[in-house]
């Protein structure tokens, strides 16, 4: 739940969502920690939809610690009484040190962290939820982390930088694009993002465009949401191709998404 929240209005009447930096001697692997806190009690549950980034998080929960892999659905966390989570949002590529084979293998997969990081996994997760403070429950997680001992990869900051271009540059829809500029062929770059990130560059871009038109969407409202304007900001062919990629990911259009962010 590190980002992506859709509806983010209304989900901040049910739930706090605060983000914090990696230590320095992380920042090469981690994007940010997240922690969530929330109390429903006396109120109904509440199902949260997120739209997934392409990144790895690793999150401890009160049913242990867990590595959730690249989601390529909308990914739907239901939260009923009191309770927390800290999760680390890995930069893209940036778990690949810490997994022993190709990430693309933990797409749409939540699997225990004990798989990856051993015993000790399941003992920071007791710390980390026996944990008063946000800075407390990420120091333990970071403990984790180096006790791992990951060794620095310069293809973990190639691909994170590719990420960063995609999401950063509008204009670039096409991995030819992205190959010529990167000086990578198209075949070493899907490899690159295959082995590092998890999912395609064709899918980083679809996925990117689409947080920015929920983005947009929902900050207009439905009344002044223009779609015609939107899909020519984010390089749709035209609205109709705009509809049809947000209601095929996202289940509803961008005027529907738009008023139930009200």
């Amino acid at each position: 739940m590190g980002a992506g929240v859709l509806h983010a209005g209304a989900a901040a009447a049910r739930f706090t969502l605060s983000r914090c930096p990696p230590p320095d001697d992380l920042a090469l692997f981690v994007d940010f920690c997240w922690v969530i806190r929330w109390d429903l009690r006396g109120r109904p549950p509440h199902e949260q939809q997120i739209l997934p980034h392409p990144n790895v998080n690793l999150a401890f929960e009160a049913s242990g610690p867990w590595v959730y892999g690249v989601d390529r659905r909308i990914f739907t966390r239901r939260l009923s009484a009191a309770g927390k989570a800290l999760g680390i949002r890995f930069r893209p590529g940036g778990f690949r040190p810490f997994h022993a084979r190709p990430i693309v293998g933990l797409n749409d997969r939540v699997v225990p962290a004990a798989r990856v990081f051993g015993p000790a996994a399941d003992e920071a997760g007791t710390v980390v939820m026996a944990a008063g403070s946000d800075g407390e429950m990420a120091a333990a997680a970071a403990g984790l982390l180096r006790s791992f001992g990951p060794a620095a990869d310069p293809a973990v900051e190639q691909a994170a930088g590719l990420v960063k271009r995609i999401t950063e540059d509008p204009g670039l829809q096409r991995v030819a694009q992205l190959a010529e500029m990167s000086g990578l062929s198209e075949r070493k770059l899907q490899r690159l993002f295959s082995d590092y990130v998890g999912v395609s560059p064709k899918w980083v871009m679809r996925r990117a465009r689409l947080h920015e038109a929920a983005l947009r969407a929902e900050a207009d409202g439905p009344a002044s949401v223009n779609r015609a304007a939107l899909a020519a900001d984010l390089g749709y062919a035209d609205q109709a191709h705009l509809t049809r990629d947000f209601t095929a990911t996202l289940g509803v259009p961008p005027t529907r998404y738009a008023a139930g962010s009200q």
